[in-house]
């Protein structure tokens, strides 16, 4: 009869036996399936259906018959407990985190350093003025130069900046070019005023980066990106041994240089000045902030 009560079919005292599919829109499990019922189907409570019985993750929400397990915000990235790094971003991490001094960038800045005093022991053998060690000794600046323009790109995109990186490629700049200029002065190729504007310059920029570096730090400009080129190309004449239009050629782009290195020289006053003082305000007000 349909109004037996369920205990006659097996169930639960009290329980009414359901004939037929769950109504429609019913998303929970279906009074009346006891666990006999389920056990024949060869499921048990907790488990996904279809199969021997599994045991249900902590915190499953049940959907019909089926134990859906219940995600966890750190699921994605946690290796089961929530508490560690999935495998993936502990590979990562060490991947970024091993950045060794020994990278392909530093490299390139250890090079430059060495070509330093090789480019100075071409330059003035026999006497610094030999075309073909002159020659030499341009092939070496050469070098230095364009392991300039690649060491800091390379840094930046492939992760590989360093705190020695930092230092060193500075000084690696300023060392090549300083020994090229001076070199040429000594030897009279090369008037020793424009030797003192630009390494004043370069000195000037360094000490002010460190006097705001508290505030920010001065970014590098296209002008000073267009001067260090026209530097390099100017110092490079200078060095092979030119003579006719070219020699005359090279002076223009010395006089270019130079117009350059004031200018840039000057803007980064102005932008040291600037940070500064944005810095103070920055700081004032926060100040004033929290004492409110």
């Amino acid at each position: 009869m349909t109004g037996a009560p369920a205990s006659a079919a097996g169930g639960p005292p009290g329980a009414r036996r359901v004939v037929g599919p769950a109504p429609a829109g019913v998303t929970g499990p279906v009074p009346g399936r006891t666990a006999a019922a389920r056990e024949s189907r060869g499921t048990a409570p907790g488990s996904s259906g279809g199969g021997p019985a599994r045991r249900g993750r902590a915190g499953a929400r049940p959907r019909g018959d089926v134990a859906v397990p219940a995600v966890a915000p750190g699921d994605a990235l946690d290796a089961g407990d929530g508490s560690k790094p999935a495998r993936g971003a502990k590979i990562a991490a060490a991947a970024v985190n091993q950045a060794s001094v020994w990278n392909i960038a530093n490299l390139l800045t250890m090079l430059r350093l060495l070509l330093v005093p090789a480019f100075v022991m071409l330059m003035l053998a026999e006497g610094g003025y030999d075309p073909a060690w002159r020659s030499f000794a341009w092939a070496a600046f050469a070098v230095a130069m364009i392991t300039d323009l690649f060491d800091g790109h390379l840094a930046r995109t492939y992760n590989l900046v360093t705190d020695f990186g930092k230092i060193a490629d500075p000084i690696a700049d300023k060392a090549i070019m300083g020994a090229a200029l001076i070199c040429l002065s000594a030897l009279g190729d090369l008037p020793w005023w424009v030797t003192g504007v630009i390494l004043g310059r370069e000195l000037g920029v360094t000490l002010l980066r460190f006097w705001v570096i508290r505030y920010g730090v001065i970014p590098a400009s296209r002008g000073g990106k267009l001067k260090t080129l026209t530097q390099g190309i100017a110092v490079g004449m200078y060095v092979l041994a030119l003579t006719g239009w070219l020699a005359t050629l090279r002076w223009w782009v010395m006089g270019a240089a130079v117009v350059l290195t004031v200018a840039t020289g000057l803007d980064y006053v102005k932008q040291a000045i600037v940070l500064r003082r944005q810095g103070i305000a920055e700081r004032k007000a926060a100040l004033e902030e929290k004492e409110a």
